[in-house]
C-alpha cells in the first residue's frame, strides 16, 4: 500500500497546514518498519493541486504492469462523480471503500451509477467502521487533547514535537458544538 501526500490538495484546503515537507515526514513515520506499506512522492514533487486521476496516471506510468486499487472513505466514494475525469479514475483503479458515517452503502452506490464503469469497480471493505479523519485529529491537537490511538505513536510524538495543528482555528463538524 502506498501512502501519496500531496503537494496542494485540490478541493480543501486544511486551515494551519503545515506544508507538504511536514505531511512527508507524517507518512514516513506512519510506515516505518512495516514493509507492507510505501510512500510515493509522485504527487509531492508536482506543485499545484493533485488531481487523483493524474496521479493514478502518473502511478500506472511508473508500474503499467501493477493493479491498482485507489483506497478512500465512503464519503469520498460519494463525490466521486464530482471529481475530475471520474470514468477514467475508475478505469485507472479499482476503488476499495471504507465506509464512514453518515453515508450509507447504498447512497454511495446510487451516486456511483453515474459514473460509467463505476459500480463494477468498487469494492467495499467488511471491516470495523472506524470514524478517525484527518479533520478530527488536526481538532483534537488544536484543543490539546491526545490522539494516541488514532494515529501512530511516531506521528503523534512528531506533531508534539514540531507544534503542527496546536494554533488551527476549530471548525466544528456536522453535529458538534463548538468547544
Amino acid at each position: 500500500m502506498l501512502l501519496v501526500p500531496v503537494h496542494t490538495p485540490p478541493h480543501k484546503e486544511a486551515e494551519g497546514d503545515p506544508g507538504v515537507e511536514h505531511r512527508i515526514e507524517l507518512c514516513r513515520r506512519a510506515v516505518e518498519g512495516d514493509d507492507r506499506f510505501g510512500i510515493s512522492l509522485v504527487d509531492a514533487g508536482r506543485p499545484g493541486p493533485s488531481w487523483t486521476v493524474d496521479t493514478l496516471r502518473a502511478l500506472r506510468d511508473d508500474c503499467p504492469d501493477d493493479s491498482l486499487t485507489f483506497l478512500m472513505g465512503g464519503d469520498m466514494a460519494h463525490s466521486l462523480p464530482t471529481w475530475r475525469e471520474p470514468a477514467a479514475v475508475v478505469e485507472l483503479a479499482e476503488i476499495g471503500v471504507a465506509e464512514r458515517e453518515g453515508v450509507r452503502r447504498a447512497d454511495i452506490i446510487g451516486r456511483l451509477e453515474e459514473v460509467p464503469g463505476a459500480c463494477e469497480r468498487v469494492r467495499f471493505f467488511q471491516m470495523p467502521r472506524l470514524d478517525i479523519s484527518s479533520s478530527l485529529v488536526r481538532r483534537r491537537v488544536a484543543r490539546g487533547l491526545p490522539v494516541r490511538y488514532l494515529v501512530p505513536d511516531r506521528v503523534a510524538d512528531y506533531i508534539a514535537a514540531e507544534g503542527l495543528y496546536a494554533a488551527e482555528r476549530l471548525v466544528p463538524s456536522a453535529g458538534e458544538a463548538r468547544p
